[in-house]
């Protein structure tokens, strides 16, 4: 699945280079997003080397929500 569809079907303003808040697992940690695949997020953590998959609704928190509208 592409950005388009992921903020269309979940309705999150999820763009390339978007900073996001992940808060699960008791983290509080900031990132970047760098892609989609399958429905998730591919998101940089800060200090971070590689990219992981999130969930785009799950312990999410989107930064720069105004740059997005």
């Amino acid at each position: 699945m592409s950005l388009p569809w992921i903020r269309k079907t979940y309705r999150v303003p999820a763009r390339r280079g978007g900073r996001v808040r992940y808060t699960g697992c008791g983290r509080n940690k900031l990132g970047t997003i760098r892609s989609a695949n399958g429905g998730h997020l591919n998101i940089q953590l800060d200090g971070w080397k590689f990219s992981m998959p999130f969930h785009p609704t799950w312990e999410l928190e989107y930064l720069d929500q105004g740059a997005f509208q």
